[in-house]
């Protein structure tokens, strides 16, 4: 059912689930202290520093910074979007996820999905045992003379659909099959298989449910390929083939291959290249990328050498730059002209493949030698071109140590040093001096309020009682703290896992989660006491900060009755 997860269901769910029971049906956890620990899921480790708290429903990583509540651990460890999430792990305590009605597009058709997924499950069945059956001797042929063997047909679930027209019609419920995109209707009413006569490739999401299909002819008739239309549960440029077979068997890769068709990521698995994906016939979008970048922090675009694959490594690197976070690596590899995945391999083996997959461009190499084409860099004209060309693609880039080092780079290349970078670096430097100060004061009492606040929301009746002077407050992370303050007022978390959520896709996220774990060494039975105290110091500096306000004041321009009353109070209370 379409609409929206209601926030109150989201609250009691994250209230129902025990973290602990949830994670330990995925990692087996061992009990040391307060807490439960285990080797980190997402990343390669010897000893344990993956730590799971029951009071508090949080999950922690001293490794690789991994942290979240039962949500989050849902959507890191299988590879889940928000939703899907929300969704299993509802299924995990036994619940049905509700909707809140909305009122949908003009037009659409999203109401109930579940029963196409459903037949596309039995259509792709259906295809799989035509290619077993005596008419599917002809794909089964072609296949061989692919190299691809029964187990690989088998983990790719490769099909073939019949020459018929009315094939499907004949098994399936007409309406569901118009709905799935695997009838194409006509005028006159009625419709007819969209597929026939072809080697059929099942693509499915990353939960493995089939979505669509791409279809391969067995001739040189035209078109050669054929993808199915959009649907309530299919869009192209959102799905990506091979990716659920890729992480059934590499949940991490060190790298992702993108290649361009159906058969190239069949054609490399055969020869063991299993991390290899396709986009569907459309060129890639930053969807395929942030769907990508989910799974590996490295992506490697494969193109044919011709004219058309160089064209289409330029629309994949133009898509990649509002995705290249600090962290994240694009390399482009162009095959020789007149080769493609499948060729290559069998023409040089699959060590000199893989060479190439190491040794490929990496993105900077690429863009630079792109733009600069045939510009001459000895002139000033030339030099002006390449910085006009270049600035469209590197203001893309989010801010970060990448999007420095690409400006720092045209400025080498140009020899201009009057960029708008100038400004870039300055953000970053002043970034840097704050992280350094904040580091010094890692436990100055702002830092140790907002972590206690975090951990334990209940403490707001503290905040309430010393009714602090928000006016005059002024220290780093004020607004954190307000923004803390303010959301646990409004929507009273039960505990940190709902107090977490409530901050998800906030600017803040990522600070607080950092500030949730840290360690201000305070037993269980103090938390109450320090918290006060932290607070009671800033309420100290607001009451000094606002003295100096007054005092300066006084001296350069005289105060008012009532200002000289607030005054002597604040010098009282001293």
């Amino acid at each position: 059912m379409s609409g929206r997860i209601p926030r109150d269901f989201i609250n009691d769910l994250l209230l129902r689930v025990d973290i602990v029971d949830l994670i330990d049906s995925h990692v087996p956890l061992k009990k040391t202290g307060s807490n439960f620990v285990a080797r980190c899921p997402f990343h390669t480790e010897k000893t344990p520093s993956f730590s799971v708290n029951r009071k508090k429903q949080f999950f922690y990583c001293f490794g690789c910074g991994a942290s979240g509540n039962a949500i989050s651990f849902l959507m890191d460890f299988s590879h889940l979007d928000f939703v899907e999430a929300v969704e299993d792990l509802a299924a995990f305590v036994g619940v049905s996820v509700p909707r809140e009605s909305i009122v949908a597009p003009a037009g659409s058709s999203r109401s109930d999905v579940g029963p196409i997924y459903e037949l596309m499950d039995q259509v792709a069945a259906f295809y799989a045992e035509q290619l077993a059956s005596g008419d599917g001797k002809k794909a089964i042929d072609y296949l061989k003379r692919r190299g691809v063997s029964g187990a690989i047909a088998k983990a790719y679930q490769l099909g073939y659909a019949p020459e018929g027209w009315n094939t499907l019609a004949s098994r399936f419920n007409f309406e569901a099959l118009t709905k799935a995109g695997l009838l194409v209707s006509k005028e006159g009413g009625g419709g007819y298989d969209r597929f026939r006569g072809r080697v059929m490739f099942p693509i499915r999401d990353k939960r493995g449910r089939v979505v669509g299909f791409g279809a391969r002819v067995l001739d040189d008739s035209l078109p050669k390929y054929l993808n199915s239309p959009e649907t309530p549960i299919f869009s192209k440029g959102n799905e990506v083939y091979g990716l659920y077979e890729l992480l059934q068997s590499h949940s991490r890769p060190e790298r992702i291959l993108v290649v361009e068709g159906y058969m190239d990521v069949v054609a490399l698995a055969q020869f063991g290249i299993g991390y290899a994906v396709a986009t569907l016939g459309t060129s890639t979008s930053k969807a395929h990328m942030e769907l990508l970048f989910r799974f590996s922090s490295e992506l490697v675009f494969c193109f044919d050498g011709d004219k058309a694959g160089k064209e289409a490594a330029w629309r994949a690197m133009e898509a990649t730059f509002p995705c290249l976070k600090d962290g994240r690596q694009v390399k482009i590899m162009l095959l020789p002209e007149g080769q493609d995945p499948d060729s290559l391999i069998r023409a040089e083996g699959v060590a000199a493949f893989e060479r190439g997959i190491a040794l490929a461009a990496t993105l900077s190499e690429y863009f630079f030698g792109r733009v600069q084409g045939e510009l001459s860099l000895e002139s000033m004209e030339g030099r002006a071109q390449l910085i006009s060309r270049s600035k469209k693609y590197l203001e893309q880039l989010p801010v970060g140590v990448f999007r420095e080092m690409m400006y720092q780079r045209l400025q080498d290349l140009s020899g201009f040093n009057k960029l708008d970078v100038l400004e870039n670096t300055a953000t970053l430097t002043k970034a840097s001096k704050a992280a350094v100060h904040r580091d010094k004061k890692r436990l100055s009492p702002a830092r140790v309020a907002i972590s206690l606040l975090l951990q334990n929301p209940d403490l707001i009746e503290v905040v309430e009682q010393k009714e602090l002077d928000w006016e005059s407050l002024n220290f780093p992370g004020k607004e954190l703290f307000k923004e803390v303050v303010d959301l646990i007022s409004s929507e009273h978390p039960k505990n940190l896992s709902m107090l977490l959520e409530l901050f998800r896709g906030r600017n803040s996220e990522k600070v607080v989660k950092q500030l949730v774990f840290l360690d201000v060494m305070v037993p269980e039975e103090g938390v109450r006491a320090e918290f006060s105290d932290a607070l009671e110091r800033l309420n100290a500096q607001a009451r000094e900060s606002r003295i100096e306000r007054l005092l300066e004041k006084e001296s350069a321009e005289g105060l008012s009755r009532e200002e000289r009353e607030i005054l002597g109070r604040l010098l009282v209370s001293r």
